[in-house]
């Protein structure tokens, strides 16, 4: 694997490195960033969703991406393509995602790197469509798929939410290339 897949004018995003692994558990364990997720993942959890990019990692050659700021080059979340691993009117599809330690919220760090990611999946990838959700009550997330020129493509409750649950409902949102 390369040592950089995307390189924007403030960050790198590069395959997932050691390093990145006690930044990521903490990040998982920030309940601010798990806000819109049905719990906190344990340090097992965590370290179980690292195993399955690397995997996504090695049986496509792309996922999602370790993102580093270039100011100090530190670890900051993740950004990147995947597939999804549930079933839903929309899938099999290719999503773009991120998360990012709180205190790298606010800097337009999740733009960039979102920007990045669709103009690899177009152009390096060939791709034709890419999806993205979040809850319905995560705005931040929403406005970043708006603000990257994704479109709304409705709601639906995700699969893997029980019932009743406040975060059941998402958005989806699809941009073509």
């Amino acid at each position: 694997m390369t040592d950089i897949f995307i390189e924007t004018s403030g960050l790198i995003l590069r395959p997932w490195k050691e390093t990145d692994y006690e930044p990521y558990v903490e990040l998982n364990m920030d309940a601010n960033v798990a806000e819109f997720f049905p719990s906190i993942s344990t340090r097992a959890e965590t370290m179980a969703q690292i195993e399955r990019f690397t995997q996504h990692f090695i049986k496509y050659n792309y996922g999602f991406f370790a993102v580093e700021r270039k100011d100090n080059h530190q670890f900051i979340g993740f950004t990147g393509l995947s597939h999804p691993r549930f079933e839903s009117h929309f899938t099999p599809c290719i999503e773009i995602g991120w998360r990012l330690s709180k205190a790298n919220w606010g800097q337009g760090f999740a733009t960039e790197a979102a920007k990045a990611s669709l103009d690899y999946g177009f152009n390096k990838l060939g791709l034709s469509e890419i999806y993205s959700f979040t809850a319905v009550h995560n705005a931040r997330s929403e406005w970043i798929m708006k603000k990257i020129g994704m479109i709304k493509q409705g709601v639906f409750d995700h699969p893997s939410i029980e019932e009743g649950h406040i975060l059941k409902s998402h958005v989806l949102y699809k941009i073509s290339g």
